[in-house]
């Protein structure tokens, strides 16, 4: 900081931005280059970061293709519409202890005793833990109880939002943000299929764990067959062990006041290099002793009052830590009108995604009309009674639920960024949103398809995939531009960037305040339906509430991320969004 004639201090970019423009009214102004894939910087901190996604979404994706059927072996004896309920509860037990946590996650990792690295990987060990513990649950409370405590300890989703946003300049955030859904499709392809092949390893692979099996030995693996929903469990909880130790060897902390800490580990791309110049070296590395006329000071030889100032060079690199507190805005400061109106809108979305999560598994699972209810539905004309599911296995729950996250990958890498770069991130986010009801609506009705085999037996035939692939690419497409744009809708939205993980722990906790309220009350709703004969009353009513949040997204604003400046600050340099 250089200071003015008028007392005040100028970074050295700011002087260098100012005499260029003095110097040479001629000199064109080169604006960068558009964001891209190839120009995204920091590549593998971002790969480090999308993996934490990554696995994470994973343990959630495989849970959603087993649970059901897990609670069923909890009690055989209680009906669909009780199991519908815990479900909901299930899944909404871990982003219920998120509500309280998530926010003091956020605080912590705004702390410089700690920071956003250390939140992350406390995350993802916890989580490792309780998904061994959901594994080998033998009730709902234990199953539940397990769920809830990985939630209470999972700060992940704010830190790692928050460590994109500061590993990269903003101009490259659409791209740096898309790669936490890209991670949710792929986990959501990955998770349900590995764990749907991983379920009842005995019962699915007798040569290998059952009596008379290559490990099964005379009575077969008997902790398999007491616990059959372990494996695709300890495969999480093996995943998340090994990115958290990627996130403490690898990954750089991003907070302001400790991203120039010495102790730092390096990189993987200057790891790679580091141990390809030694293992290419040659000859040792020689030292020679510094002559007296080479120790003076850095400034040696310059005169006291003058300094020749260096052309700044424009680099991605962070800017250095000049060893001076950063003011921090006050908690109650952050609460501006357009930080409402995101938190709102993430609110009605994370209410309807947790929401069809638990119907769309529940759905799948619950039994098959039978065929004169069918014949009844034919005879009315009132379109809306009528009642059953899918009655499909964990292997086809878990191929059906791939589907969604290949429609997203495929989405995501070809069709979004063109229309966000076409269209822009506000009306992509806002006019996406109205597939959801769309969606909702006509979900139900895929029980009523016709397939090749009766019922109680499984639905299955073209018209049944290609009803799934309808309703998947509706509420994917809508999913694939407004989930991006929630995230950094929501980044934007901080009024300071000394509150940005803590605006990032606020909207965790908004959002799995409704990530549980939404399973839970669709649950209720899906289990009232079926005892009234109307399957479809669940759906229906997630339709009107994601109705609300379409209307709700013409209130919001994409923001600078600074908008309010405390003592001292100067206005941030305005940049393309």
């Amino acid at each position: 900081m250089v200071p003015t004639a008028h007392g005040r201090s100028v970074s050295l970019g700011r002087l260098e931005q100012v005499a260029s423009h003095d110097s040479s009214d001629d000199t064109p102004i080169t604006k960068p280059p558009p964001a891209s894939w190839a120009s995204l910087p920091h590549k593998d901190q971002l790969a480090i970061l999308a993996f934490s996604r990554l696995v994470d979404f994973f343990q959630m994706a495989a849970l959603q293709t087993y649970m059901v059927h897990q609670l069923k072996s909890f009690d055989p004896s209680l009906p669909d519409s009780a199991i519908s309920h815990q479900a909901g509860v299930l899944q909404g037990s871990f982003t219920a202890t998120q509500i309280v946590t998530a926010v003091l996650w956020g605080r912590v990792a705004d702390a410089p005793w700690c920071g956003r690295k250390r939140v992350l990987m406390v995350g993802l060990i916890g989580t490792a833990v309780s998904c061994i513990g959901v594994g080998f649950s033998q009730t709902f409370l234990q199953a539940a109880t397990w769920r809830m405590l990985g939630g209470a300890i999972n700060g992940t989703i704010g830190a790692a939002r928050t460590m994109v946003a500061e590993t990269v300049d903003k101009r490259f955030h659409s791209r740096a943000f898309l790669l936490l859904p890209l991670a949710f499709n792929v986990a959501n392809i990955l998770g349900p299929i590995l764990s749907g092949i991983l379920v009842e390893p005995v019962v699915s692979y007798p040569n290998l764990f059952g009596p008379g099996g290559i490990f099964g030995g005379s009575d077969g693996v008997q902790w398999m067959e007491d616990y059959p929903y372990a494996m695709p469990n300890l495969l999480c909880a093996i995943l998340l062990i090994v990115e958290s130790v990627f996130v403490h060897f690898f990954l750089r902390e991003t907070l302001a006041s400790l991203r120039n800490n010495r102790l730092q580990p390096p990189s993987l791309i200057e790891l790679s290099k580091r141990v390809i110049a030694r293992l290419t070296s040659q000859s040792p590395p020689k030292y020679t002793l510094i002559d007296n006329s080479q120790s003076h000071g850095l400034l040696s030889g310059m005169d006291g009052d003058t300094m020749e100032m260096s052309p700044v060079v424009n680099s991605n690199k962070e800017k250095p830590f000049t060893g001076k507190r950063q003011q921090v805005l006050p908690f109650h400061r952050i609460w501006t009108s357009n930080v409402l109106w995101v938190l709102f809108s993430i609110a009605v979305f994370d209410f309807h995604m947790g929401a069809f999560s638990s119907l769309w598994i529940v759905f799948l699972s619950t039994d098959r009309p039978e065929p004169q209810v069918m014949t009844r539905f034919a005879k009315r004309s009132n379109p809306f009674l009528f009642s059953g599911g899918l009655a499909f296995e964990p292997a086809a729950i878990g191929f059906a639920l791939a589907v969604l996250g290949i429609v997203g990958l495929f989405l995501q890498l070809s069709i979004y960024p063109w229309a966000n770069g076409r269209f822009g991130l506000m009306r992509c986010f806002r006019y996406s949103l109205f597939l959801f009801p769309l969606a909702y609506v006509l979900a139900p009705y895929l029980s009523l398809l016709p397939s090749p085999t009766p019922a109680p037996s499984p639905a299955t035939g073209f018209w049944v995939w290609l009803g799934i692939s309808l309703i998947l690419t509706l509420q994917v497409s809508a999913r694939t531009f407004a989930l991006p744009a929630s995230i950094i809708l929501l980044n934007n939205s901080s009024p300071h960037p000394s509150v940005l993980a803590t605006i990032h722990g606020v909207g965790q906790s908004v959002s799995s305040t409704f990530r549980t309220v939404g399973p839970i009350a669709a649950g209720y709703w899906y289990g009232v339906g079926l005892e009234k004969g109307m399957v479809g009353v669940a759906w229906w009513v997630v339709a009107a509430v994601s109705l609300v949040g379409c209307f709700a997204s013409f209130w919001v604003r994409n923001g600078t991320g600074h908008e309010i400046l405390l003592p001292g600050e100067e206005p941030p340099e305005t940049s393309e969004r």
